[in-house]
C-alpha cells in the first residue's frame, strides 16, 4: 500500500533506461532509515540547435524513423543566436539522431549530457535531496515513483562492507570471500554492527587446533573468534551462494577494497558465470553494470544500483595521497605501521595456497587482516569524509573519481542556462590547443644560507576570481569589444581593431570600466563573469571547514578549486578556448616576474621561482641571525607585496584584488644544483634545511634522487645523509669513502633495487629496449617454464638489478651485482651534484679507494 512521505537522503547511485517506450531515470539515496529507490517515468532527453543549423537539422530528422518534438526556448547559443530544443522519448533515439546529424555535418549544443546527470545539475542537487510524493515500502528499501525533490545538505551513516578474496595462484579457484562491517558516522566515528564472516571451501575436520597463527605478526587474531567467523562449504558453487545470500542480508551502501573492482569483482563475476550463479549485487536484486575500458582491456568500471563501491588506491589517488608503493601491505605499513600476515610478496601466492590445503584457520585470519587492514586505512585517513565531500561538492557520483570536466559541468551549466545560453558539446578537434603553463624561472645554482619561499596562495583560483576569467564573461566581453568596434568609422575599424583586441602581451582594452583585458585578445564582461562566484562559494566554504577543523571538506575543496585552470586548458572540456587558460597562466607569468622586480628593488635576490612562489635568498653576508628575525623579513616582505597588488590592481583595472601572498617557509640552508653536466642551475629541483627545524624533520627534498622512486634506495639514503651533514656542518668525507666501501663489500644488496614501471605492453617495446623491461622479459621467460601466468603488463612495477650480465629480475637474479656501476651510476652523481658548491668532488675524496677495484 502507498502512503505520503517525506525523506531527505544522500546520492549512492544514478542510472537512465529506455524502458517501454520511455525514458526513465532511476536514482537510489541512502536515507537516516533505509534506502530509497526513486524512479522518474515519462522523461525527454533533449539536445539544441542554432538557428542556422535548424533546416539542415530538421530535413535530416524528418528521414528518420524517430519520434521527436521542436520547442522554443529563450536561449541562444555562444555566437548569440537564438536556439530551439529537440526533445526525444528515449535516450537512444537521440544518440542515432545524433550521429545521423553528425555525419551531416549538423552542429548540435549539449548533445552529450546524460539525461540523469541533467535532471539532478538543474535543480542543484549534488549529493543531498528531499523527496516527497508517495512511496512503497519494498523489501529494505522505499519506493517512490516520480516525487517531488529539491536539494538539501544531508549526511547519513552508512553501512559499509569492506571486501576480500583469496584464490588460487593461477587465478582459476577460490579460496575464499572475507567481510567486515561497519557502520559509518558522519566525522569518523563508526560501529561494528555484525561479526566478520569469511566463506570458505573446505570440509570441517580440516580445521587444526593445534596450528599456530603467529606468522611472525605480534597482533594474532583469536582461534575462537576465527572458528566462529568461519564458514566451510564444500564446493565454489555453495560458497558463492552463501555469500550472496549474507551479502543480500547484510544490505550494504558502501563496498570498499583493494582494488576491489578490477580483482575481486571480476573473479566473482567470472565465478559466478562459470557455476551460472545470478551475481545480484545491486539493491533490489539488480545485476552489476560492467563496463570495459577503450584503452585497457583489463581495466572495467562497475556501477551496482544502490551501491557504492570505493576502490582504497582509487580514492587515496583522488584525495591527493602519494605512496612509493599503492600495494595494501606498502600503503598499510606506511600508515598504520602494520601489515598483511604474509609478509613475503615473493612467496605470497604459493604460501596462500599451502595454508589453503594445510591451515584454513591461517588463512581466514590473513584474508580477514586485509579487509581490516582496508577498513583502518579509510578510518585512519578520513577517505569516506572525504569521499561524502566530494560528491557534495561536486555533484558526481561517491564512487566516481577524476571527473574533474564532469564536475565543472554540474556546477557551471545550470547558471549558464540561467543567463540564458546553451553550451557546445565537447569539441572533437578544437581550435588552438596548447597554452603557456606556469612560469618557471631559471635558477641561481648554489649553497646558500637563509632562503625565504613565499607562495601565493591558490595562484589560478585567486587569478580567475581576481581578474573575471570565464566563458561567460569571454562570450560576453568579445560581444561588447566587437559592438565598440562597429562603432568606429569604416577607415578607423581595420587599424584600430588589432590594437583593441590583439596583443601579444595583454590585450589592449579601452573600456576597463566594463572589460576586465586577458590575454591573446582575451577580454572579459566584469559583469558577466560565472566561475569567480563560484570560486567564491568555494573559496568561503573551505575558511568555514577550516574554523570547523573539517579536513577531508577543506581537502576536497582545495582539489576541486585547482581544477578549474585544468578543466579549461583541457581539449576535453567543451568551454575549451585557448585564450581562457592562457589568461590564467599568462596572467601568473607576469605575477611572479613583477613580485621578482618587486623584492629586488628591496635589495634581496630571488634565486628561483615556479608558478607561484618565489624563492629569497638573504645575504647577511655570513652572519648568524635568530629565527625571529628572519621570519620577521618573510612576513613584512608578503605583507609590503599583497598591498602593492591591492593598490596596482586596483587603480590600473578598477577591480579588488584577491591575490594572497604568504610567507611559508624559511630555510636556514639551501641548495640549488646544476643541470647535470652543466653550469646552468635546475628547475623543480632543490634540498634545505628548516629554519629551527629538528635535526629528524628539517630537511626538504624536491625533485631529486632522495625523493624519486627510480632511483635505489642506496641514492636516496646516502643523499639525505650527506645533504644532512652538509647542512648541520658535521664532517661528510669518511662517510663518503665508508659507504663505497660497504657497496664494494656487499653490505648494501638490499638497497641495490631499481624500480620501474612498465608504460606498454612488453612486446611493444622494440628498440632500445630499457633496463627493466629487458628484466621482465627474463621474468616472464622463467614464468613461463614454471607455468605461471603472465605476471607484467603494461602499468606493471618492475622490481630488477644491475648485475655482470646485465639487467636481472630480482626474484630471479642469478649473476653478481655489478657494484661499480652502482658507484658510478647511484653515488658519484648524489655526490657531485653538491660537493662542487664546496669546491670539492667524489674523486677527490673517494676515488683512490673506487680506483682500487
Amino acid at each position: 500500500m502507498n502512503k505520503i512521505c517525506r525523506h531527505e537522503g544522500f546520492l549512492l547511485t544514478r542510472q537512465w533506461q529506455d524502458r517501454n517506450g520511455a525514458l526513465e531515470l532511476v536514482f537510489w539515496l541512502k536515507g537516516a532509515e533505509q534506502a530509497l529507490k526513486l524512479v522518474f517515468t515519462g522523461q525527454q532527453s533533449v539536445f539544441f540547435v542554432s538557428a542556422n543549423q535548424l533546416e539542415a537539422c530538421r530535413a535530416v530528422l524528418d528521414r528518420l524513423s524517430l519520434r521527436w518534438e521542436e520547442k522554443a526556448v529563450q536561449l541562444c547559443d555562444f555566437e548569440h543566436q537564438p536556439v530551439r530544443a529537440f526533445y526525444f522519448n528515449q535516450q537512444k533515439q537521440l544518440y542515432y539522431a545524433r550521429d545521423q546529424l553528425k555525419q551531416k555535418g549538423v552542429i548540435l549544443l549539449e548533445a552529450d549530457i546524460q539525461p540523469s546527470d541533467r535532471f539532478l545539475m538543474e535543480r542543484f542537487i549534488t549529493a543531498g535531496a528531499c523527496v516527497n510524493g508517495e512511496a512503497r515500502q519494498r523489501d529494505g528499501y522505499l519506493e517512490y515513483y516520480n516525487p517531488q525533490i529539491k536539494a538539501v545538505d544531508f549526511r547519513p551513516g552508512l553501512r559499509v562492507l569492506s571486501l576480500d578474496i583469496e584464490t588460487s595462484m593461477r587465478g582459476d579457484k577460490l579460496y575464499s570471500i572475507a567481510c567486515t562491517c561497519y557502520t559509518y558516522h558522519i566525522k569518523g566515528s563508526y560501529e561494528q554492527p555484525e561479526a566478520d564472516r569469511i566463506f570458505m571451501v573446505g570440509q570441517a575436520d580440516e580445521i587444526n587446533n593445534d596450528i599456530s597463527h603467529d606468522n611472525n605478526n605480534n597482533n594474532n587474531e583469536d582461534d575462537g573468534i576465527l572458528k566462529a567467523a568461519l564458514e566451510l562449504y564444500t564446493d565454489e558453487k555453495m560458497l558463492l551462494n552463501a555469500f550472496l545470500a549474507w551479502y543480500q542480508h547484510y544490505d550494504a551502501d558502501v563496498i570498499i577494497g583493494w582494488n576491489v573492482i578490477n580483482f575481486d569483482f571480476r573473479f566473482l563475476q567470472k565465478k559466478s558465470d562459470e557455476h551460472r550463479i545470478s551475481l545480484k549485487l545491486g539493491r533490489g536484486g539488480t545485476l552489476p553494470d560492467w563496463r570495459q575500458s577503450r584503452r585497457d582491456e583489463h581495466h572495467f568500471t562497475l556501477l551496482l544500483p544502490g551501491r557504492s563501491v570505493l576502490d582504497g588506491i582509487d580514492t587515496l589517488k583522488s584525495a591527493t595521497y602519494m605512496f612509493e608503493s599503492f600495494a595494501l601491505d606498502s600503503v598499510a605499513k606506511s600508515l598504520l605501521n602494520r601489515g598483511k600476515l604474509l609478509d613475503n610478496k615473493e612467496t605470497r601466492g604459493n604460501d596462500i595456497t599451502d595454508l589453503f590445503l594445510s591451515d584454513k584457520l591461517s588463512l581466514a585470519a590473513y584474508n580477514l587482516r586485509d579487509c581490516q587492514l582496508v577498513w583502518d586505512i579509510f578510518e585512519h585517513t578520513k577517505l569516506m569524509d572525504f569521499a561524502l565531500e566530494r560528491a557534495h561538492l561536486t555533484g558526481l557520483s561517491m564512487d566516481r573519481f577524476g571527473g574533474s570536466v564532469a564536475a565543472f559541468d554540474h556546477r557551471y551549466l545550470p547558471r549558464l542556462h540561467r543567463e540564458g545560453y546553451v553550451a557546445p558539446c565537447l569539441q572533437d578537434e578544437p581550435e588552438g590547443v596548447g597554452s603557456p603553463g606556469g612560469y618557471v624561472m631559471d635558477s641561481t645554482p648554489g649553497l646558500y644560507r637563509y632562503v625565504l619561499v613565499l607562495d601565493f596562495k591558490s595562484l589560478y583560483p585567486s587569478i580567475i576570481r581576481t581578474f573575471k576569467i570565464d566563458p561567460m564573461a569571454l562570450i560576453k566581453g568579445r560581444k561588447l569589444a566587437q559592438d565598440a568596434l562597429g562603432a568606429l568609422d569604416e577607415g578607423n575599424k581595420a587599424t584600430n581593431e588589432e590594437a583593441f583586441i590583439r596583443d601579444r602581451l595583454e590585450t589592449k582594452n579601452l573600456n576597463t570600466e566594463s572589460l576586465v583585458a586577458g590575454f591573446n585578445g582575451a577580454v572579459f564582461d566584469k559583469q558577466s563573469a560565472l566561475l569567480p562566484d563560484i570560486i567564491t562559494e568555494l573559496w568561503q566554504a573551505r575558511d568555514h571547514a577550516k574554523r570547523d577543523k573539517n579536513a577531508s571538506m577543506s581537502q576536497a575543496i582545495k582539489i576541486i578549486m585547482n581544477s578549474f585552470y585544468g578543466v579549461l586548458g583541457t581539449p576535453g572540456c567543451r568551454f575549451f578556448d585557448y585564450r581562457l587558460p592562457s589568461s590564467i597562466t599568462l596572467r601568473g607569468h607576469q605575477i611572479l616576474t613583477q613580485t621578482k622586480t618587486l623584492i629586488e628593488q628591496q635589495g634581496h635576490k630571488v634565486i628561483y621561482g615556479d608558478t607561484d612562489s618565489v624563492f629569497v635568498y638573504l645575504d647577511m653576508q655570513g652572519e648568524t641571525k635568530p629565527a625571529a628575525q628572519i621570519n620577521q623579513v618573510g612576513k613584512q616582505l608578503a605583507n609590503d607585496l599583497n598591498q602593492w597588488w591591492t593598490d596596482y590592481i586596483q587603480e590600473r583595472y578598477q577591480l579588488e584584488s584577491y591575490l594572497e601572498l604568504e610567507f611559508e617557509t624559511a630555510f636556514e640552508r639551501f641548495v640549488m644544483p646544476t643541470i647535470r653536466g652543466s653550469e646552468k642551475g635546475s628547475k623543480k629541483r632543490y634540498a634545505g634545511r628548516l629554519l629551527d627545524g629538528g635535526a629528524d624533520d628539517s630537511l626538504i627534498f624536491k625533485g631529486l634522487e632522495a625523493v624519486r622512486t627510480d632511483w635505489t634506495m642506496l641514492a636516496r639514503r646516502f643523499q639525505r645523509e650527506l645533504y644532512r651533514r652538509i647542512f648541520f656542518d658535521e664532517p661528510y668525507e669518511q662517510y663518503i669513502r665508508d659507504l663505497v666501501a660497504d657497496v664494494l663489500a656487499g653490505r648494501c644488496d638490499d638497497e641495490l633495487v631499481y624500480r620501474k614501471r612498465l608504460r606498454r605492453q612488453l612486446d611493444e617495446y622494440v628498440r632500445n629496449i630499457p633496463p627493466h623491461v629487458q628484466a621482465a622479459r627474463i621474468a616472464e621467460a622463467n614464468r613461463a617454464e614454471l607455468d605461471l601466468p603472465v605476471q607484467y603488463r603494461r602499468g606493471s612495477w618492475v622490481s630488477y638489478v644491475l648485475t655482470a650480465s646485465g639487467p636481472q629480475p630480482l626474484e630471479y637474479c642469478i649473476a653478481k651485482l655489478d657494484y661499480e656501476e652502482y658507484i658510478e651510476r647511484q653515488v658519484i652523481p648524489v655526490a657531485d651534484g653538491v660537493l662542487h658548491f664546496l669546491g670539492q668532488s667524489f674523486e677527490e675524496i673517494a676515488g683512490p679507494q673506487f680506483s682500487l677495484f
